[in-house]
């Protein structure tokens, strides 16, 4: 059990923060069974609000059985049932609380690329209501982090801002130093990216920037936007590791031209990366801008739910654009991939300096 962090002050902050379910309505919550201490605290949460708990729990081993053994309609199509949970479902939780971070690495991305295809209608249900993510240490988490159990009980505890005495105080006061940064973004038109091995140019100009203030991802720290289409010129190399489905990625370097990956290279997990270029037309094109603002977070612990919030980094996604951002690339894709300002990085808005080391301009 991850002692450092009150499984009932999570649920709380989830429940009354994140998701505010009306009475009546039904929250579909999704983990595995280690999460046991929480989803027993969501249910208690969620009822308090006079609403539905639906709990869906998963059970060791079960994902990656299921990616073994499908079929070519389980892997293309949903289950009509999942479907209408999707349609019906008015507040959706996920939590992440694995048991083996790379239990997906041996799968075929293809078959991971298909299913996520084969999801994209309940996922587009399911960003149209309330929802949100976030995380439940793990042994497993805690050995990819490269920390004890305890120690990463008490990271995700800064994170959340659950260490503070009034942590919905904490954060409203990130929300307003975030609105105060988007009031400077807006109206301009070009951000520049420059560190080593790095220097990438976008349009911006006439987009929406998001604050992400932890309603929809627990944590949360960072504002975003989705860069014009055809905008990105040049190469970033992203120097925070990353893990998706469990495959170890590490060095990727992209290159740009009118918006478009035209080469790319990984130093780890390079085959992966070519399959995720190649989900569908729209992912290799970038979705995304974000911009870290989280200082409780002060290092990467191999999960992008954290890392890309990381205070002092940049991050740009492959893929999906969120469409409140006025962004218009579709893609089965949506892969954020995180660039470290701190060594010595710039990011530039219109020319001037925004934040350098890390470390923001005044506002």
């Amino acid at each position: 059990m991850a002692s450092e962090l009150s499984a009932e002050a999570f649920a709380d902050l989830l429940v009354g923060y994140c998701l505010e379910p009306e009475p009546g309505d039904q929250v579909l919550v999704r983990s595995t069974d280690l999460a046991t201490p929480l989803l027993v605290e969501l249910q208690r949460a969620i009822l308090q609000r006079d609403a539905w708990p639906l709990i869906r729990v998963e059970l060791p081993g079960q994902t990656e059985g299921f990616y073994r053994h499908a079929k070519d309609r389980h892997l293309d199509e949903l289950s009509p049932l999942a479907l209408e949970e999707a349609r019906q479902a008015q507040r959706s939780l996920s939590i992440q609380a694995p048991e083996d971070t790379s239990a997906l690495a041996e799968i075929d991305p293809e078959r991971l690329a298909r299913a996520a295809r084969g999801r994209h209608e309940a996922r587009e249900l399911t960003l149209q209501r309330r929802w949100a993510t976030t995380l439940w240490p793990t042994a497993a988490l805690a050995d990819q982090a490269g920390m004890s159990l305890r120690e990463l009980s008490a990271f995700v505890a800064r994170a959340t801002f659950l260490d503070r005495k009034d942590p919905l105080r904490a954060w409203s006061g990130l929300r307003d130093f975030q609105a105060r940064l988007i009031e400077r973004l807006q109206g301009v038109e070009e951000l520049r990216i420059e560190a080593e091995g790095t220097d990438l140019t976008l349009r911006v100009g006439g987009r929406t920037w998001v604050n992400s203030d932890g309603r929809r991802n627990m944590p949360s720290g960072e504002v975003f936007t989705g860069p014009l289409e055809s905008s990105a010129t040049g190469t970033i190399r992203y120097t925070v590791p990353s893990s998706p489905a469990g495959v170890d990625v590490a060095g990727v370097e992209l290159t740009f031209r009118d918006g478009e990956v035209v080469e790319h290279r990984a130093d780890v997990g390079g085959e992966y990366l070519e399959r995720a270029l190649a989900t569908d037309d729209g992912a290799r094109f970038l979705g995304e801008v974000g911009i870290g603002t989280n200082f409780g977070i002060d290092r990467a612990i191999g999960v992008i739910l954290f890392d890309e919030k990381i205070g002092g980094t940049v991050h740009t996604a492959l893929g999906r654009s969120y469409p409140e951002t006025g962004g218009t690339n579709e893609s089965a894709l949506h892969w954020d991939l995180i660039c470290d300002l701190r060594p010595g990085g710039r990011l530039y808005a219109d020319g001037e300096v925004l934040q350098e080391n890390g470390r923001f301009a005044p506002l």
